[in-house]
């Protein structure tokens, strides 16, 4: 199994074939693009919102910065994570296109064909290591196929295997509040969090209270990723039915 992988575009095209190729039943859920931050913008995208999917800038104040946030978080903790949520370890060079799809398919109820890769690879996760769950990706060629044949049909020309790539995919998505607060005040029924869930981190990260995922993401991402970047290069997709379902 190759340790590097070509990346992918992020484009819904690009995104949509993988999905439906690893099993996703497309007609009730595919991934969109998400044009801004206005909220007439936002509310183009069908709802209900499952995940967000973003492709942003590697910069060096970035990589400072979650260094720190993950040594952090090993010190001193954070708001428990729902313990259902699948996060794996990210091992594949560029593989972070698909370790976004997998992150976003794997953690938001779609509905999956019977016997697809998708389905077969839950069964596979539960019960693992982030790290377990990293190697059975590495040693599954049919995701190794599905992501060299995503890549190869994006709109741009592919890079060279052995280019290092500056662009990175994370994902966001919504899980119950499996605990209650600080200061031992239960959660409210329903409360939900909203949730990074990124390959290269140290594990799922807590991002706050959530009562709308696209709208929460949002405004996480413009804070902490756009709002001091001078870079164009930054992409979101959401995860939703389809604009005629």
């Amino acid at each position: 199994m190759a340790s590097r992988w070509l990346p992918l575009e992020s484009n819904p095209d690009v995104m949509n074939a993988w999905s439906s190729k690893a099993g996703l039943v497309t007609s009730q859920d595919q991934f969109t693009d998400v044009y801004g931050f206005d909220p007439d913008l936002l509310a183009m995208v069908p709802q209900p919102v499952k995940a967000v999917v973003l492709l942003f800038p590697i910069s060096k104040e970035y990589e400072a910065r979650r260094t720190a946030e993950d040594e952090s978080i090993a010190r001193a903790g954070q708001h428990p994570v729902d313990p259902t949520v699948i996060w794996i370890k990210q091992t594949i060079q560029n593989a972070c296109g698909t370790m976004g799809l997998l992150h976003a398919l794997l953690n938001s109820n779609v509905t999956l064909e019977p016997e697809s890769a998708l389905e077969k690879f839950i069964d596979l996760c539960k019960g693992k290591t982030p790290e377990e769950r990293a190697k059975l990706l590495e040693t599954t060629p049919l995701f190794a196929n599905i992501h060299a044949e995503a890549a190869a049909g994006g709109q741009t020309a592919a890079p060279d295997i052995s280019e290092d790539v500056d662009l990175h995919f994370t994902c966001f998505v919504r899980a119950p509040d499996p605990a209650g607060h600080a200061e031992g005040v239960a959660a409210p029924e329903g409360a939900h969090r909203l949730l990074e869930l990124d390959g290269r981190r140290a594990g799922p990260i807590d991002r706050g209270v959530s009562e709308d995922l696209l709208r929460d993401a949002a405004a996480y991402i413009k804070e902490n990723y756009v709002k001091d970047s001078t870079s164009v290069n930054f992409s979101m997709l959401a995860l939703a039915p389809p604009a005629d379902f």
